[in-house]
């Protein structure tokens, strides 16, 4: 099968090793203006030491960074001083992540150009020989060459900043730093986008440590839904606790996951916070999160003993189907719909609900898996790839790819189901191919979607997406009853199809057959013509009349 691609092994996607849990904090006025005021302060001591860590750059060493914690202690304290310079360390270190994957899309980009550069004018593309389309006109030509030296300047720059350590960063985020010059645009007043600007800069964050009281000792909250934290030195006079500490009057229940985190916070377990100001909404957030040790990766073969879910991922549902373990669709077909229109609120909470439906149906399904396709489009969005297709590239840039299986993998957790990840070559137009017709019936309207979902299974259960043709009525073993047309993996001839014989029998008679046929003699004992007409024996003769040979003397 030359010019097919190699299809990668299916594996078990590994469990998460964090959890994130948020509650809303009811604070007063009078609490609201003490956590603005120690935010912005902390946020500023941030925002200096982030500028600080991006000038050293790669000269970064452990002597560098104590001078900086050393410097901001006096001025806060150790465990403030410490959150700060790791979150500096974190915000240079994605940076610099950026920056990679930057350089490699500008590479992808510029040899994605090259090549059709390279290409005649309306040149077709050739996939076996591995030759891409040419431009349609000599104007597009020109207007691509044209980018190619704007890509490989900014290359250039990416690469010079690459090699000297130097990164970019936007404390606030750089879009809500641009909209600051479109206020008319974004529908915002300066004191609108200021307290944006404001709640983004601050900075309310600590992480746990393990063996201090409820685990963290800089933003305490207690087995009571008590909100405490340490004021900064220059912020002691705001304290109205013991010890330099501010005590909210605003409680917190964290409904998501409450046991497990009053299981930790009882025995002194690490557990970090962070409160989130929503200006919009007017409202205050906590976010409590730790870690916990990865649940054990179950081997393939025992993730799949109780069959599979096959789900293929779409731009407004999820197609869903049973297989058990030899690849039989068992059951209906299941479609998850969502709407990934709106605001990204509303997007998640539509994926969160699709996958919740969709988790309780494997469960009642008794399945201990769910397969889903390996898919990452960051290199699926560009117009060299597709075209002038903008509704395609459109539907690709805002599926949530990372999100749905960050999500699918988390909750999946919860409910001890396995998700399996399966390499996505071809399974619509095979599962198109070779289910959706024979599965299509006058109740059931089959979809391509329907026939991936059972593509996609098969992959993960290790079948090939080919199905087994079943034999005539009379070829079967249990007569004209029905048999499962698929088997174990280690059956003989499983996958093969019938072959069609020429002959009426088969009714896949060649066109030159009629003609041959007056030619062709017969090989029975009579040795008939085969083109005279048959005629039927006398049911009055003797079986020795019928056949002279079994004269006996």
């Amino acid at each position: 099968m030359g010019g097919l691609r190699e299809v990668a092994a299916s594996f078990v996607v590994p469990g998460p090793a964090g959890v994130a849990v948020r509650d809303r904090l009811r604070v007063s006025d009078a609490d609201a203006a003490v956590l603005i005021e120690v935010g912005v302060f902390l946020g500023s001591l941030a925002a200096g030491d982030l500028a600080e860590r991006s000038r050293q750059g790669l000269g970064h060493d452990a002597a560098s960074w104590a001078v900086r914690k050393r410097s901001l202690t006096g001025r806060s304290s150790a465990r403030w001083a410490g959150s700060v310079t790791k979150a500096s360390h974190d915000q240079w270190a994605l940076a610099r992540r950026g920056q990679a994957a930057q350089m490699a899309w500008l590479r992808r980009q510029i040899a994605s150009i090259e090549a059709r550069l390279a290409r005649p004018l309306g040149a077709r593309g050739d996939k076996r020989a591995g030759l891409v389309r040419g431009y349609g006109s000599r104007g597009e030509w020109h207007a691509k060459s044209r980018r190619l030296q704007t890509l490989k300047a900014r290359l250039a720059g990416v690469e010079a900043d690459w090699a000297a350590g130097r990164v970019r960063v936007v404390r606030g985020g750089k879009r809500l730093a641009n909209t600051r010059h479109h206020l008319q645009t974004a529908g915002l007043d300066e004191q609108a986008w200021r307290q944006r600007w404001q709640a983004e800069r601050m900075f309310l964050a600590a992480d746990g440590e393990s063996g201090k009281r409820f685990g963290n000792e800089t933003i305490r909250v207690s087995d009571t839904g008590q909100v405490s934290l340490k004021l900064p030195a220059a912020l002691a006079r705001l304290a109205n606790a013991s010890h330099g500490r501010y005590v909210l009057d605003a409680a917190v229940v964290f409904k998501h996951r409450g046991q497990e985190w009053l299981d930790r916070i009882t025995v002194n377990r690490a557990v970090a916070y962070r409160i989130h100001h929503d200006p919009v909404r007017g409202r205050w957030y906590i976010t409590a999160a730790w870690q916990r040790a990865a649940a054990p990766v179950l081997p393939l073969g025992a993730a799949l003993a109780r069959g599979v879910v096959g789900v293929d991922m779409n731009d407004d549902h999820l197609a869903a189907w049973q297989l058990d373990v030899h690849g039989n669709p068992v059951g209906e077909p299941q479609r998850f719909f969502y709407d990934l229109t709106g605001t990204a609120q509303h997007r998640d909470a539509q994926i969160r609900h699709a996958l919740t439906r969709l988790l309780h149906h494997a469960r009642r399904c008794g399945a201990a898996a769910i397969a889903i396709e390996d898919l990452d489009f960051t290199d699926g969005t560009s117009r060299e790839k597709h075209g002038r297709n903008k509704r395609f590239r459109r539907l690709i840039s805002r599926f949530p790819t990372a999100k749905l299986k960050a999500r699918l993998v988390s909750m999946a957790a919860e409910q001890d189901i396995a998700v399996v990840a399966v390499d996505p070559a071809y399974t619509s137009r095979w599962g198109a191919q070779h289910w959706q017709q024979p599965l299509t019936t006058k109740t059931r309207k089959m979809s391509r979607h329907d026939a991936a979902s059972i593509a996609i299974g098969r992959r993960a259960l290790g079948h090939p997406i080919r199905r087994r043709t079943t034999p005539p009525p009379s070829h079967q073993s249990d007569g004209a009853g029905h048999r499962t047309a698929q088997a174990r993996p280690d059956s003989r001839r499983r996958e093969e199809t019938r072959p069609r014989i020429p002959g009426p029998r088969t009714r896949s008679m060649s066109p030159d057959t009629e003609r041959k046929r007056a030619t062709r003699t017969s090989n029975t004992v009579r040795d008939v013509r085969s083109d005279q007409a048959w005629v039927q024996d006398s049911l009055l003769l003797t079986d020795e009349e019928r056949c002279p040979a079994r004269r006996v003397g």
